[in-house]
Protein backbone atom coordinates (compact mmCIF):
# COMPACT_ATOMS: atom_id res chain seq x y z
CA UNK A 1 0.00 0.00 0.00
CA UNK A 2 1.20 3.77 -0.76
CA UNK A 3 2.07 5.69 1.93
CA UNK A 4 -0.23 8.60 0.22
CA UNK A 5 -2.89 8.67 -2.36
CA UNK A 6 -4.96 11.48 -3.27
CA UNK A 7 -8.54 10.68 -4.21
CA UNK A 8 -11.82 12.11 -3.62
CA UNK A 9 -14.62 12.28 -0.87
CA UNK A 10 -17.97 11.86 -2.01
CA UNK A 11 -19.75 12.16 -4.99
CA UNK A 12 -19.65 15.44 -6.57
CA UNK A 13 -21.65 17.58 -9.49
CA UNK A 14 -20.69 20.52 -11.59
CA UNK A 15 -22.06 21.69 -14.83
CA UNK A 16 -21.69 24.91 -16.76
CA UNK A 17 -22.61 26.34 -20.27
CA UNK A 18 -20.40 26.52 -23.25
CA UNK A 19 -22.12 28.52 -26.60
CA UNK A 20 -24.92 27.20 -25.40
CA UNK A 21 -23.88 23.69 -24.59
CA UNK A 22 -24.55 22.52 -21.34
CA UNK A 23 -22.18 20.22 -19.58
CA UNK A 24 -22.49 18.42 -16.52
CA UNK A 25 -19.93 16.22 -14.42
CA UNK A 26 -20.74 13.50 -12.10
CA UNK A 27 -17.17 12.42 -10.06
CA UNK A 28 -17.41 9.63 -7.89
CA UNK A 29 -14.51 7.58 -5.57
CA UNK A 30 -14.80 3.72 -6.40
CA UNK A 31 -13.54 0.50 -4.82
CA UNK A 32 -13.52 -1.76 -7.77
CA UNK A 33 -13.64 -1.07 -12.29
CA UNK A 34 -17.71 -2.69 -11.73
CA UNK A 35 -18.17 0.66 -9.34
CA UNK A 36 -17.07 2.79 -11.86
CA UNK A 37 -19.15 0.90 -14.64
CA UNK A 38 -22.43 0.87 -12.50
CA UNK A 39 -22.04 4.71 -11.79
CA UNK A 40 -21.20 5.19 -15.37
CA UNK A 41 -24.41 3.03 -16.73
CA UNK A 42 -27.03 4.45 -14.12
CA UNK A 43 -25.75 8.56 -15.19
CA UNK A 44 -26.21 7.12 -18.70
CA UNK A 45 -29.93 5.96 -17.86
CA UNK A 46 -30.32 9.09 -16.14
CA UNK A 47 -29.30 11.68 -18.93
CA UNK A 48 -30.65 8.96 -22.08
CA UNK A 49 -31.25 11.92 -24.13
CA UNK A 50 -27.97 14.03 -23.83
CA UNK A 51 -26.06 14.11 -26.91
CA UNK A 52 -22.83 12.87 -25.06
CA UNK A 53 -21.92 11.08 -22.18
CA UNK A 54 -18.57 11.10 -21.64
CA UNK A 55 -15.79 9.00 -19.33
CA UNK A 56 -12.90 8.38 -17.88
CA UNK A 57 -12.07 6.09 -14.71
CA UNK A 58 -8.35 5.02 -12.91
CA UNK A 59 -8.27 2.68 -10.42
CA UNK A 60 -5.71 1.00 -8.11
CA UNK A 61 -2.48 2.36 -6.54
CA UNK A 62 -0.35 2.11 -9.40
CA UNK A 63 -3.01 3.04 -11.86
CA UNK A 64 -3.37 -0.39 -12.80
CA UNK A 65 -7.08 0.26 -14.52
CA UNK A 66 -7.65 2.85 -17.00
CA UNK A 67 -10.38 3.65 -19.01
CA UNK A 68 -11.81 6.00 -21.19
CA UNK A 69 -14.82 7.25 -24.01
CA UNK A 70 -15.47 9.52 -26.11
CA UNK A 71 -18.90 9.24 -26.73
CA UNK A 72 -19.12 9.72 -30.60
CA UNK A 73 -17.07 13.18 -29.59
CA UNK A 74 -14.00 13.38 -31.90
CA UNK A 75 -10.93 11.44 -30.79
CA UNK A 76 -9.06 12.27 -27.95
CA UNK A 77 -11.21 15.77 -27.12
CA UNK A 78 -12.99 14.32 -24.40
CA UNK A 79 -12.42 11.07 -22.36
CA UNK A 80 -9.12 11.48 -22.93
CA UNK A 81 -8.82 14.96 -21.65
CA UNK A 82 -10.42 14.00 -18.63
CA UNK A 83 -8.16 11.00 -17.37
CA UNK A 84 -5.04 13.28 -18.78
CA UNK A 85 -6.43 15.52 -15.58
CA UNK A 86 -6.89 12.46 -13.41
CA UNK A 87 -3.47 11.61 -14.26
CA UNK A 88 -1.99 15.54 -14.07
CA UNK A 89 -3.50 15.61 -10.26
CA UNK A 90 -2.34 11.93 -9.63
CA UNK A 91 -6.10 11.48 -8.60
CA UNK A 92 -6.63 7.95 -8.10
CA UNK A 93 -9.83 5.82 -7.60
CA UNK A 94 -12.02 8.08 -9.30
CA UNK A 95 -14.81 7.78 -12.00
CA UNK A 96 -15.79 11.23 -14.03
CA UNK A 97 -18.91 11.74 -16.53
CA UNK A 98 -19.25 14.26 -18.17
CA UNK A 99 -22.63 14.77 -19.76
CA UNK A 100 -23.41 17.27 -23.02
CA UNK A 101 -26.77 18.68 -24.20
CA UNK A 102 -25.64 19.98 -27.61
CA UNK A 103 -26.72 23.60 -28.06
CA UNK A 104 -26.32 24.37 -32.22
CA UNK A 105 -22.71 25.54 -31.91
CA UNK A 106 -19.78 23.41 -32.46
CA UNK A 107 -17.01 24.17 -30.91
CA UNK A 108 -13.83 23.14 -32.60
CA UNK A 109 -11.23 19.96 -31.19
CA UNK A 110 -9.63 22.73 -28.61
CA UNK A 111 -13.35 23.88 -27.80
CA UNK A 112 -14.54 20.83 -27.05
CA UNK A 113 -11.17 19.81 -25.08
CA UNK A 114 -11.45 23.09 -22.61
CA UNK A 115 -15.46 22.32 -21.80
CA UNK A 116 -15.25 18.83 -21.15
CA UNK A 117 -11.31 19.43 -19.21
CA UNK A 118 -12.54 22.42 -17.13
CA UNK A 119 -16.42 20.45 -16.19
CA UNK A 120 -14.09 17.58 -15.19
CA UNK A 121 -12.18 20.21 -12.55
CA UNK A 122 -15.19 21.20 -11.34
CA UNK A 123 -16.93 18.28 -10.44
CA UNK A 124 -13.54 16.95 -9.09
CA UNK A 125 -13.29 20.03 -6.44
CA UNK A 126 -17.28 19.68 -5.72
CA UNK A 127 -16.53 16.02 -4.67
CA UNK A 128 -13.58 16.87 -2.15
CA UNK A 129 -10.55 16.32 -3.05
CA UNK A 130 -8.27 14.39 -0.59
CA UNK A 131 -5.08 12.84 0.65
CA UNK A 132 -5.45 9.83 1.98
CA UNK A 133 -2.13 8.96 4.99
CA UNK A 134 -1.58 4.75 5.49
CA UNK A 135 -1.99 4.66 9.43
CA UNK A 136 -1.63 1.55 11.07
CA UNK A 137 -3.66 1.01 13.90
CA UNK A 138 -1.87 -0.17 17.50
CA UNK A 139 -3.31 -1.36 20.58
CA UNK A 140 -1.16 -0.62 23.47
CA UNK A 141 -2.01 -1.90 27.05
CA UNK A 142 -0.02 -0.66 30.31
CA UNK A 143 -0.82 -0.23 33.96
CA UNK A 144 -2.04 3.21 35.46
CA UNK A 145 1.71 4.16 36.52
CA UNK A 146 3.01 4.56 33.01
CA UNK A 147 -0.51 6.32 31.24
CA UNK A 148 0.84 9.53 31.39
CA UNK A 149 4.37 8.86 29.77
CA UNK A 150 2.17 7.04 27.09
CA UNK A 151 -0.20 9.46 26.01
CA UNK A 152 2.77 12.06 25.87
CA UNK A 153 4.53 9.86 23.77
CA UNK A 154 1.29 9.40 21.58
CA UNK A 155 0.52 12.83 21.41
CA UNK A 156 3.97 13.29 19.53
CA UNK A 157 4.11 13.73 16.20
CA UNK A 158 0.97 13.68 14.78
CA UNK A 159 0.08 10.29 16.17
CA UNK A 160 -3.51 9.97 16.50
CA UNK A 161 -4.92 8.90 20.09
CA UNK A 162 -8.51 7.57 18.76
CA UNK A 163 -9.50 5.56 22.44
CA UNK A 164 -8.74 4.80 26.27
CA UNK A 165 -10.10 1.93 28.22
CA UNK A 166 -9.45 2.13 31.97
CA UNK A 167 -10.46 -1.06 33.93
CA UNK A 168 -7.36 -2.78 35.73
CA UNK A 169 -5.27 -1.75 33.10
CA UNK A 170 -5.01 1.08 30.65
CA UNK A 171 -5.85 0.42 27.02
CA UNK A 172 -5.39 3.11 24.65
CA UNK A 173 -5.71 2.74 20.71
CA UNK A 174 -3.61 4.49 18.48
CA UNK A 175 -3.29 5.68 14.76
CA UNK A 176 0.49 6.00 13.42
CA UNK A 177 1.79 7.23 10.60
CA UNK A 178 2.89 3.64 8.66
CA UNK A 179 6.21 5.27 7.78
CA UNK A 180 6.79 6.08 11.48
CA UNK A 181 5.60 2.85 12.72
CA UNK A 182 9.11 1.19 13.43
CA UNK A 183 9.98 4.40 15.16
CA UNK A 184 6.87 4.73 17.33
CA UNK A 185 7.30 1.44 18.84
CA UNK A 186 11.00 1.89 19.88
CA UNK A 187 10.33 4.70 21.27
CA UNK A 188 7.40 3.42 23.34
CA UNK A 189 9.45 0.52 24.14
CA UNK A 190 12.68 2.57 25.56
CA UNK A 191 10.09 5.16 27.62
CA UNK A 192 8.38 2.61 29.46
CA UNK A 193 11.28 -0.06 30.03
CA UNK A 194 9.39 -2.48 27.67
CA UNK A 195 6.45 -2.40 30.56
CA UNK A 196 3.76 -2.49 28.21
CA UNK A 197 2.44 -4.43 25.19
CA UNK A 198 2.11 -3.33 21.95
CA UNK A 199 0.11 -5.00 19.02
CA UNK A 200 -0.21 -3.91 15.11
CA UNK A 201 -3.85 -4.83 14.22
CA UNK A 202 -4.08 -3.65 10.56
CA UNK A 203 -2.94 -1.02 8.43
CA UNK A 204 -5.69 1.72 6.89
CA UNK A 205 -6.03 4.57 4.91
CA UNK A 206 -6.95 7.85 7.06
CA UNK A 207 -7.67 11.24 5.91
CA UNK A 208 -9.06 14.86 7.72
CA UNK A 209 -11.97 16.64 6.19
CA UNK A 210 -13.16 19.77 8.18
CA UNK A 211 -10.85 19.15 11.02
CA UNK A 212 -12.23 15.80 11.80
CA UNK A 213 -10.33 12.53 11.26
CA UNK A 214 -11.62 9.87 9.45
CA UNK A 215 -11.06 6.64 9.23
CA UNK A 216 -11.45 3.93 5.84
CA UNK A 217 -12.70 1.07 7.67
Amino acid sequence: MLDKVISVNTHGIAEFTEKKSKFISNVKPIHSEQEAIDFINKIKKEHYNATHNVFAYTFGEKNEIERQSDDGEPSGTAGMPILDLLRKENIKNVVVIVTRYYGGTLLGTGGLVRAYSKCAKLGLINAEIIEKILYTKLNIISNYNLSAKIQHEILKNNNILDDTKYTDIVEFTVFVQKQNVENFIKNMINSTNNNIKIKQEKDLYCFYMNNKFIKED
